[in-house]
Formats: C-alpha cells, sequence, structure tokens
C-alpha cells in the first residue's frame, strides 16, 4: 500500500499534470504526458524519493533490472567493454552510463575493469537516483562523474541498460479509416485518453485491425542520433526488452507494448498509465530496428544484436558460474532463461572509428531480423 506521503506526491504531480493539460489547451500528447509522470522534478516516478529497484516486493521496490539480480551481469558485461575500450588504443579509456538506476552496473562494472577505466561517468537526469547512485558509489568517488548530458565531443565506451525502454513514446490509434494521435485529458477528478487526427504513422505499411493502438519513438531515435553526433571513436551497448520491427508491429499486437510495473507486477490495463501517477513505472518496449536505423542514418556501425542470453554466453557468463551457490545458480537462469530475461531482453551494438569484432555477438547475432 502506498504511504500517506506518496500518496501527496501524487496527489500534487496530478494536480501539476492537470494544470499543464489545461496551460495546453486542454489536450496532452501522451510523450509529454509520459515525461511529465517520469521525470519531473521532485514528483515524477524517477524524481521522487520513491524505491524504484530490488529483487523482492518485500523490499517495496518496483522492479528488479538485471544488475540487481546477479553481480555477474555486470562482471560479465565488463567483458565486452574491456574489448571496445582496449580498440581505442589507450591503456586505459573512459566509460559513460546513461541512466544508472540504483548504481549496481556501475559499480559491478568498476570493480571488474579496475584501473582499466580512466573516468567512468553517468548522464543522470534525476536528482534523487543521481544521490543514491553517489552513495553506492562513495568507494569510486575520484573516478565517478555525473552529468546532465553528454559534452559535444567525447571518444569511450557506452552502456544503456534498461534506458531506451523509460523514454517518453508517442501513442496512435487507427480507427479502421485512420490514424489518431492518443493523448490525455483531464477529467477534473483524474485523467483520460482523447484521440486526435494525426499526420504521424507507424514506420511500416500493413493491414491494422481497427482499434489498434502502437506506440512510436522520436525520442529514442533522437537520442541515439545525439549520441552519435558526439561520439567521436569508441562503443555502445544497449540491453533492454524490445522486438525488431516486424515482430513489433505484428498485426495481433492490437494493444501495443504499453504498460506500467509495481510492486514488481506488470499493470497493462488501458488505463493503467492513467491512475496513480508518480507511484508507478511507465514504459514500452524497444523498437529495435528502429533504434539501429537512426545510429546507422547518423553515422554509427551497427555492430551486433543478439539476445540477451547469447551476448552474456559469448562473454564468457558460464565460466564465472565456477564454485556459485545455488541462489546464484538461479539468479543467472533468470538472465539467460527463454521464459525470464534471456529471450525478451537484446543486446544493440554501434561503433563509430574503431576496429572491433565484438566478442558478445560472436554467435547468434540477429542483425540480419532487424
Amino acid at each position: 500500500m502506498p504511504t500517506n506521503e506518496a500518496r501527496s506526491v501524487s496527489t500534487r504531480l496530478q494536480q501539476h499534470v492537470a494544470a499543464v493539460i489545461a496551460q495546453a489547451g486542454g489536450w496532452l500528447p501522451f510523450d509529454r504526458y509520459m515525461a511529465l509522470a517520469l521525470y519531473q522534478p521532485g514528483l515524477g516516478y524517477y524524481a521522487n524519493g520513491g524505491l524504484k529497484f530490488g529483487s523482492m516486493p518485500a523490499s517495496g521496490s518496483d522492479f528488479v533490472t538485471a544488475p540487481e539480480l546477479s553481480p555477474l551481469f555486470g562482471r560479465t558485461l565488463a567483458v565486452q567493454v574491456a574489448q571496445a575500450g582496449q580498440a581505442l588504443g589507450a591503456a586505459d579509456y573512459e566509460v559513460w552510463e546513461f541512466g544508472a538506476g540504483s548504481g549496481a552496473l556501475a559499480g559491478q562494472l568498476l570493480e571488474a575493469l579496475g584501473d582499466a577505466v580512466r573516468g567512468y561517468h553517468v548522464v543522470e537526469v534525476s536528482a534523487e537516483l543521481r544521490q543514491r547512485q553517489q552513495e553506492r558509489l562513495a568507494r569510486w568517488a575520484g573516478r565517478v562523474h555525473w552529468h546532465d548530458a553528454l559534452p559535444d565531443r567525447f571518444e569511450g565506451v557506452v552502456v544503456g541498460n534498461e534506458v531506451l525502454d523509460a523514454m517518453p513514446v508517442q501513442l496512435l490509434h487507427w480507427d479502421g479509416s485512420q490514424w489518431l494521435e492518443r493523448g490525455v485529458v483531464s477529467t477534473g477528478e483524474g485523467f483520460d485518453w482523447a484521440d486526435r487526427p494525426t499526420p504521424l504513422r507507424p514506420p511500416v505499411e500493413m493491414d491494422f485491425v481497427p482499434g489498434t493502438v502502437v506506440e512510436v519513438h522520436p525520442q529514442a531515435g533522437a537520442f541515439i542520433a545525439t549520441l552519435a553526433q558526439r561520439l567521436a571513436r569508441g562503443a555502445a551497448f544497449f540491453i533492454d526488452y524490445g522486438f525488431p520491427e516486424v515482430e513489433y508491429y505484428h498485426p495481433q499486437r492490437t494493444g501495443g507494448t504499453l504498460m506500467c510495473h509495481r510492486a514488481h507486477r506488470a499493470e497493462a490495463g488501458e488505463r493503467a498509465p492513467l491512475e496513480d501517477i508518480g507511484l508507478k513505472d511507465i514504459t514500452a518496449h524497444v523498437n529495435f530496428s528502429a533504434i539501429a536505423l537512426a545510429g546507422q542514418d547518423a553515422g554509427l556501425d551497427v555492430i551486433g544484436y543478439a539476445t540477451q542470453a547469447h551476448f552474456l554466453m559469448n562473454c564468457g557468463l558460464l565460466s564465472f558460474l565456477h564454485g556459485a551457490g545455488p541462489r546464484e545458480i538461479a539468479a543467472v537462469q533468470k538472465l539467460l532463461n527463454e521464459h525470464e530475461m534471456g529471450e525478451l531482453f537484446k543486446v544493440l551494438g554501434f561503433a563509430r572509428a574503431i576496429d572491433i569484432v565484438p566478442v558478445g555477438f560472436v554467435s547468434g547475432d540477429r542483425r540480419h531480423t532487424l
């Protein structure tokens, strides 16, 4: 049950969003609503004091990410990061992480990579999460630096674990004769959906079932394009749940992928994103074809695309299990099993101006499906 303090935060956020909707003329496109619900300073889900990351509901957390599930996730990813760093040709290199969450992955990478990391840079928009990361990573205070945005030009290895899915999306509704953009209106006591005609279209041509709702991802694409413009040399690896385009816009996926997470449960009902805002995560799966194309169009090389299971095994995860106990083995199985994170989660790799055959994609590379 949410505490009175959490309820107060949600009420204030609801009031703020309602005011923004009124200022916008009574209707707000969903991507703007999602940005407020997640990132409004002090009130949004990722900006307030609520606990987000944890392995069990009893902790009061809402979901678990791979680094919280097992420290071997970061240790294994470090194999790929080290290879990419060495391809830069210096004795040490810079690592950049987007949306570092609890700081667990940063700690695991710093532990595994040691002095090879000259500087570890966290790009974090949430002041609340930044404070928690600083506390967790105090041991490496001299080497870890926080930023609000990327510099104009940099070199290094970029990592992003479950960052693309948290970027606001636009919603499109096919009513059988035309595409409508789905937005949010205030009812006085809450929020409701409202659609408007739009020139926006999904990136594929197919026969959609009337009533279908889909997401499009302009902000994620723009983020990758910006990364491409500023990464002078290096590589980037993004880990997230999602599909290639042909699966993402499958005719049977009539409800899209938008969902909420709270207390380690997925809320996929139509009204879930409109209720208890600030108290739950709002997320959409990643269209990896669109992300790959955005990077390629901006000048990056797409160097690999594989399931999380293939990527981690290619990087030697199983070799790190020697002497592991039952609990650690069970956690690793969740990282690898097809019905857990192993198949749904994918890894997409980019590079610019370095010579690399990435170890994480030596087997099971699915770039041909993008």
